[in-house]
């Protein structure tokens, strides 16, 4: 077994906290879903969100999931690097799991699809 990484990201419209954890939901759901995995394969999540955002921590919204209680969740900030997407939450999921890194499926919704067009796609 190894420890695999699967990106995920996702934008929303304002820096609003029902936004912020709608959108959080939806990507985590998307990504366990894809990937065929449960929060007990999870070793852990990064999330990152850019500087524009700031009413919620994504975290709280994914704690609140069935399963998720002891899943160590970490939110910090984006770089802030200039022209670069706005209003993004960003996740890195750490897996368990016997497939290769190339098996991974990556998700990307909202206009987080222009980060990674050719992963967006589903390969």
């Amino acid at each position: 077994m190894s420890v695999r990484g699967i990106r995920g990201a996702i934008t929303v419209q304002a820096n609003d906290r029902q936004q912020i954890w709608d959108a959080s939901v939806k990507l985590m759901n998307a990504v366990v879903e894809v990937n065929g995995i449960e929060p007990e394969e999870i070793c852990s999540v990064m999330i990152t969100v850019t500087q524009d955002l700031d009413a919620a921590f994504p975290a709280k919204a994914i704690r609140e999931l069935s399963g998720w209680d002891y899943v160590p969740l970490m939110c910090s900030v984006e770089i802030p690097v200039k022209g670069s997407l706005e209003r993004c939450i960003r996740f890195l999921v750490h897996v368990n799991t016997d497939l290769k890194q190339s098996d991974m499926r990556h998700v990307y919704l909202g206009g987080a699809e222009a980060l990674r067009p050719d992963l967006a796609a589903g390969r």
